[in-house]
Protein backbone atom coordinates (compact mmCIF):
# COMPACT_ATOMS: atom_id res chain seq x y z
CA UNK A 1 0.00 0.00 0.00
CA UNK A 2 1.34 3.41 -1.54
CA UNK A 3 1.45 6.75 1.43
CA UNK A 4 -1.47 7.67 -1.27
CA UNK A 5 -3.60 4.48 -0.43
CA UNK A 6 -2.64 4.51 3.10
CA UNK A 7 -3.18 8.20 4.13
CA UNK A 8 -5.98 9.23 1.56
CA UNK A 9 -6.04 12.70 3.15
CA UNK A 10 -2.94 13.36 4.04
CA UNK A 11 -3.07 17.60 4.01
CA UNK A 12 -6.31 18.09 3.85
CA UNK A 13 -8.55 20.25 6.07
CA UNK A 14 -11.91 18.63 6.66
CA UNK A 15 -14.63 20.23 9.20
CA UNK A 16 -16.41 17.97 11.61
CA UNK A 17 -19.74 19.58 12.49
CA UNK A 18 -20.86 17.34 14.96
CA UNK A 19 -21.85 18.05 18.37
CA UNK A 20 -18.55 18.63 20.67
CA UNK A 21 -19.21 15.52 22.49
CA UNK A 22 -19.73 13.19 19.60
CA UNK A 23 -17.30 14.08 17.18
CA UNK A 24 -13.92 12.50 18.71
CA UNK A 25 -14.66 8.89 16.62
CA UNK A 26 -15.34 11.26 13.12
CA UNK A 27 -12.01 13.09 14.14
CA UNK A 28 -9.85 10.00 14.79
CA UNK A 29 -10.49 8.67 11.21
CA UNK A 30 -9.70 11.53 9.63
CA UNK A 31 -6.72 11.96 11.51
CA UNK A 32 -5.80 8.23 10.76
CA UNK A 33 -6.42 9.11 6.94
CA UNK A 34 -3.83 11.77 7.22
CA UNK A 35 -6.11 14.70 7.31
CA UNK A 36 -6.46 17.62 9.59
CA UNK A 37 -10.06 17.49 11.55
CA UNK A 38 -10.92 20.69 11.91
CA UNK A 39 -13.93 21.09 15.13
CA UNK A 40 -16.84 23.28 14.51
CA UNK A 41 -19.93 22.04 16.52
CA UNK A 42 -22.64 23.75 14.71
CA UNK A 43 -25.39 21.96 17.21
CA UNK A 44 -25.43 21.88 20.84
CA UNK A 45 -27.26 19.35 23.14
CA UNK A 46 -28.81 20.88 26.35
CA UNK A 47 -31.24 19.53 28.98
CA UNK A 48 -34.92 20.21 28.93
CA UNK A 49 -36.19 22.55 30.95
CA UNK A 50 -38.62 20.60 32.96
CA UNK A 51 -37.51 17.28 33.77
CA UNK A 52 -40.73 16.18 35.45
CA UNK A 53 -43.01 15.23 32.45
CA UNK A 54 -39.95 13.01 31.56
CA UNK A 55 -39.62 11.33 34.49
CA UNK A 56 -43.56 10.84 35.02
CA UNK A 57 -43.23 9.19 31.82
CA UNK A 58 -40.23 6.94 32.86
CA UNK A 59 -42.44 5.73 36.17
CA UNK A 60 -45.29 4.49 34.18
CA UNK A 61 -42.75 2.48 31.35
CA UNK A 62 -44.70 -0.75 32.63
CA UNK A 63 -47.62 0.22 30.24
CA UNK A 64 -45.48 0.34 27.06
CA UNK A 65 -44.80 -2.73 24.82
CA UNK A 66 -42.10 -0.48 22.31
CA UNK A 67 -39.39 2.16 23.14
CA UNK A 68 -37.95 3.41 20.24
CA UNK A 69 -34.93 5.73 20.79
CA UNK A 70 -34.27 8.38 17.79
CA UNK A 71 -30.51 8.87 18.47
CA UNK A 72 -27.48 8.35 20.71
CA UNK A 73 -28.37 11.47 22.74
CA UNK A 74 -31.66 10.16 23.25
CA UNK A 75 -30.42 6.62 24.82
CA UNK A 76 -27.87 8.40 27.09
CA UNK A 77 -30.33 11.06 28.38
CA UNK A 78 -33.01 8.68 29.19
CA UNK A 79 -30.82 5.35 30.60
CA UNK A 80 -29.54 7.13 32.50
CA UNK A 81 -32.45 8.30 34.74
CA UNK A 82 -34.01 4.99 34.17
CA UNK A 83 -31.35 3.57 35.64
CA UNK A 84 -31.31 5.82 38.51
CA UNK A 85 -34.86 5.77 38.97
CA UNK A 86 -36.08 1.94 38.58
CA UNK A 87 -36.05 -1.46 36.54
CA UNK A 88 -36.69 -2.06 33.14
CA UNK A 89 -40.05 -3.42 32.68
CA UNK A 90 -39.08 -7.46 31.41
CA UNK A 91 -41.81 -7.69 28.64
CA UNK A 92 -40.64 -3.79 26.79
CA UNK A 93 -38.86 -4.01 24.02
CA UNK A 94 -36.06 -2.15 22.68
CA UNK A 95 -35.93 -0.40 18.90
CA UNK A 96 -33.83 2.58 17.86
CA UNK A 97 -32.62 4.07 14.82
CA UNK A 98 -29.06 4.51 14.09
CA UNK A 99 -25.56 2.40 14.60
CA UNK A 100 -24.92 4.91 17.27
CA UNK A 101 -28.24 4.14 18.99
CA UNK A 102 -27.66 0.34 18.91
CA UNK A 103 -23.99 1.05 20.43
CA UNK A 104 -25.33 3.10 22.98
CA UNK A 105 -27.84 0.77 23.90
CA UNK A 106 -25.34 -1.91 24.24
CA UNK A 107 -23.48 0.38 26.79
CA UNK A 108 -26.00 0.01 28.93
CA UNK A 109 -26.61 -4.13 28.21
CA UNK A 110 -29.25 -3.84 26.31
CA UNK A 111 -28.65 -6.12 22.87
CA UNK A 112 -31.90 -7.27 21.65
CA UNK A 113 -32.69 -4.37 19.74
CA UNK A 114 -35.02 -3.55 16.77
CA UNK A 115 -32.82 -1.59 14.27
CA UNK A 116 -32.83 -1.24 10.47
CA UNK A 117 -29.68 -1.46 8.28
CA UNK A 118 -30.27 1.99 6.94
CA UNK A 119 -30.68 5.18 9.73
CA UNK A 120 -33.75 6.78 9.41
CA UNK A 121 -37.84 6.00 10.31
CA UNK A 122 -38.41 5.28 6.72
CA UNK A 123 -36.40 2.05 7.41
CA UNK A 124 -37.72 1.63 11.27
CA UNK A 125 -41.17 1.14 10.09
CA UNK A 126 -40.38 -0.91 7.34
CA UNK A 127 -38.76 -3.69 9.45
CA UNK A 128 -41.64 -6.60 10.80
CA UNK A 129 -42.14 -5.81 13.95
CA UNK A 130 -43.47 -2.22 13.13
CA UNK A 131 -46.13 -3.79 10.85
CA UNK A 132 -48.93 -5.39 13.36
CA UNK A 133 -48.97 -3.10 16.05
CA UNK A 134 -52.38 -2.54 16.25
CA UNK A 135 -53.28 -2.05 20.08
CA UNK A 136 -49.77 -1.87 21.21
CA UNK A 137 -48.43 1.24 23.39
CA UNK A 138 -44.86 2.90 22.21
CA UNK A 139 -42.96 5.41 23.85
CA UNK A 140 -40.50 7.63 21.31
CA UNK A 141 -37.50 8.67 23.07
CA UNK A 142 -36.33 11.97 21.20
CA UNK A 143 -34.97 15.60 21.39
CA UNK A 144 -37.31 18.50 21.27
CA UNK A 145 -39.10 18.60 17.99
CA UNK A 146 -38.59 16.67 15.40
CA UNK A 147 -40.07 14.38 12.91
CA UNK A 148 -43.58 13.35 13.09
CA UNK A 149 -42.90 10.64 10.58
CA UNK A 150 -42.41 8.13 12.67
CA UNK A 151 -45.41 8.35 15.57
CA UNK A 152 -48.20 9.91 12.71
CA UNK A 153 -47.24 6.39 11.27
CA UNK A 154 -47.38 3.66 14.03
CA UNK A 155 -50.67 5.55 15.05
CA UNK A 156 -52.31 4.89 11.40
CA UNK A 157 -51.24 1.41 12.22
CA UNK A 158 -53.64 1.25 15.24
CA UNK A 159 -50.68 1.75 18.04
CA UNK A 160 -50.92 4.55 21.25
CA UNK A 161 -47.85 6.74 21.02
CA UNK A 162 -46.22 8.92 23.37
CA UNK A 163 -43.47 11.26 23.14
CA UNK A 164 -40.55 11.58 26.00
CA UNK A 165 -38.51 14.74 25.50
CA UNK A 166 -34.95 14.46 26.98
CA UNK A 167 -33.00 16.81 25.55
CA UNK A 168 -32.98 19.89 23.56
CA UNK A 169 -30.78 20.81 20.90
CA UNK A 170 -29.23 24.36 20.43
CA UNK A 171 -26.93 26.53 17.89
CA UNK A 172 -23.75 27.44 20.15
CA UNK A 173 -22.40 30.74 19.89
CA UNK A 174 -19.85 29.94 17.98
CA UNK A 175 -17.15 32.39 16.43
CA UNK A 176 -16.51 31.50 12.59
CA UNK A 177 -13.41 33.47 12.31
CA UNK A 178 -10.87 30.72 12.58
CA UNK A 179 -13.02 28.90 9.43
CA UNK A 180 -13.18 31.62 7.61
CA UNK A 181 -9.57 32.22 7.90
CA UNK A 182 -9.06 28.56 7.05
CA UNK A 183 -10.70 29.26 3.43
CA UNK A 184 -8.60 31.89 2.76
CA UNK A 185 -5.43 30.12 3.20
CA UNK A 186 -7.16 27.73 1.44
CA UNK A 187 -6.65 25.05 4.59
CA UNK A 188 -10.48 23.99 4.46
CA UNK A 189 -11.09 21.34 1.71
CA UNK A 190 -14.25 19.56 2.61
CA UNK A 191 -17.10 19.69 5.26
CA UNK A 192 -18.66 16.58 6.67
CA UNK A 193 -22.76 17.17 7.63
CA UNK A 194 -24.67 14.70 9.65
CA UNK A 195 -28.24 16.34 9.71
CA UNK A 196 -30.46 19.38 8.02
CA UNK A 197 -30.83 20.88 11.45
CA UNK A 198 -26.74 21.22 11.57
CA UNK A 199 -26.66 22.28 7.96
CA UNK A 200 -28.69 25.30 8.24
CA UNK A 201 -27.01 26.22 11.91
CA UNK A 202 -23.29 26.50 9.67
CA UNK A 203 -24.98 28.18 7.07
CA UNK A 204 -26.13 30.70 9.30
CA UNK A 205 -22.84 30.95 11.80
CA UNK A 206 -20.72 31.43 9.09
CA UNK A 207 -22.69 34.61 7.52
CA UNK A 208 -22.53 35.76 3.85
CA UNK A 209 -18.71 35.41 3.19
CA UNK A 210 -18.63 31.92 4.89
CA UNK A 211 -21.65 30.87 2.72
CA UNK A 212 -19.71 31.74 -0.58
CA UNK A 213 -16.95 29.91 0.38
CA UNK A 214 -19.28 27.26 1.35
CA UNK A 215 -20.89 26.94 -2.00
CA UNK A 216 -18.33 26.43 -3.50
CA UNK A 217 -16.71 23.55 -1.30
CA UNK A 218 -17.67 19.80 -1.36
CA UNK A 219 -20.20 18.91 1.33
CA UNK A 220 -20.34 15.21 2.41
CA UNK A 221 -23.62 13.80 4.06
CA UNK A 222 -24.55 10.76 5.16
CA UNK A 223 -28.31 11.20 4.15
CA UNK A 224 -30.44 11.99 0.28
CA UNK A 225 -32.68 14.51 3.04
CA UNK A 226 -29.54 16.36 4.02
CA UNK A 227 -28.31 16.13 0.23
CA UNK A 228 -31.58 17.64 -0.78
CA UNK A 229 -30.97 20.60 2.52
CA UNK A 230 -27.79 21.22 0.71
CA UNK A 231 -28.90 21.83 -3.19
CA UNK A 232 -31.44 23.79 -1.41
CA UNK A 233 -29.47 26.05 0.15
CA UNK A 234 -27.23 26.27 -3.19
CA UNK A 235 -24.61 24.26 -2.54
CA UNK A 236 -22.78 23.15 -5.46
CA UNK A 237 -20.70 20.25 -4.16
CA UNK A 238 -22.13 17.57 -2.08
CA UNK A 239 -21.31 14.18 -2.02
CA UNK A 240 -24.14 11.41 -0.57
CA UNK A 241 -21.94 8.77 1.65
CA UNK A 242 -22.39 5.81 3.28
CA UNK A 243 -23.44 6.34 6.93
CA UNK A 244 -21.98 6.43 9.88
CA UNK A 245 -18.16 7.93 10.62
CA UNK A 246 -16.51 4.96 8.53
CA UNK A 247 -18.82 6.19 5.69
CA UNK A 248 -18.13 9.47 6.16
CA UNK A 249 -14.64 9.17 5.79
CA UNK A 250 -15.15 6.64 2.74
CA UNK A 251 -16.63 9.08 0.84
CA UNK A 252 -13.73 11.78 1.59
CA UNK A 253 -11.24 9.35 0.83
CA UNK A 254 -12.91 8.35 -2.55
CA UNK A 255 -13.48 12.01 -3.72
CA UNK A 256 -9.93 13.30 -3.16
CA UNK A 257 -8.62 10.08 -4.84
CA UNK A 258 -10.81 11.04 -8.04
CA UNK A 259 -8.61 14.15 -8.13
CA UNK A 260 -10.99 16.45 -7.23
Amino acid sequence: MNEAERRPLAGRGIVVTRPAHQAAHLAELIRAAGGNPILFPVIEIVEVGDLQPLLALIDRLDEFDIAIFISPNAVNKAMNLIKARRALPPRLKFAAIGRGSVKELKRFGLTDVIAPARFDSEALLELPGMQDIAGRRIVIFRGDGGRELLADTLSARGATVEYAECYRRGRPQLDAAPLLKAWARNELHAITVTSSEGLHNLFDLVGKLGQSWLRKTPVFVPHPRIEQTARELGLVNVALTDQGDEGLVRGLAQWFAAGR
